[in-house]
Formats: C-alpha cells, sequence, structure tokens
C-alpha cells in the first residue's frame, strides 16, 4: 500500500501552514511596543512613554498568547512581553503611568 509521505518538520519555528492575520499583528505589536518600551525606559524623562508603551505592550502579548497557534508566534510574543515588562516596571520606577499630573 503506497501512500503518501508527509515531512515532519521537528523545527523550533514551524507552522501549520495556515495565515494567522490577526496572531502575526499582534506579534508585532507587541514586538514594537516592547522595544519602544525597553529604550525609553532608560531616560529618566521619558518615562511617562516607557511605562505606558509598556503596559500596552503586556496587555496586547498576554492576549496574543491567549489567541496563539504556533510556536513562532509564542516565541516572539515572550519576547515582546519581557521588554515590554522591564520597560513598563522601569518606567514606573522612574515616576510611574501619571507622573506628577495627578496631585
Amino acid at each position: 500500500m503506497a501512500q503518501a509521505m508527509q515531512r515532519q518538520s521537528i523545527s523550533l519555528f514551524a507552522t501549520d501552514g495556515k495565515p494567522h492575520p490577526l496572531q502575526d499583528t499582534l506579534v508585532a505589536v507587541t514586538l514594537i511596543l516592547g522595544a519602544v518600551a525597553f529604550i525609553t525606559a532608560f531616560f529618566h524623562n521619558l518615562h511617562l512613554l516607557s511605562s505606558w508603551t509598556g503596559l500596552i505592550g503586556i496587555i496586547t502579548g498576554l492576549y496574543g498568547q491567549f489567541i496563539s497557534a504556533t510556536t513562532r508566534e509564542r516565541t516572539a510574543l515572550i519576547i515582546g512581553l519581557g521588554a515590554s515588562a522591564i520597560g513598563f516596571f522601569l518606567g514606573m520606577a522612574h515616576g510611574g503611568l501619571f507622573g506628577g499630573w495627578l496631585g
């Protein structure tokens, strides 16, 4: 009985071959927000930007993890989540989300 062999990919970044536009968008947004939050967290006067972008990056990353379908998406989301969390926590340490706006 001859059967067609399907090659099994044992790659860390294996995909299921289907398009995932929402998940890919969340991955891109989380990575961009994480990079902005991480970079701006090292400047004390940019604490508003780093804390807000970090918080939004954490929220989008967590939702992306909830609906992710492949290991590639989950790996990129974890990297973005980590950068967002570092940016958020350093932004909070430098002045917080409102930083003197509320009396």
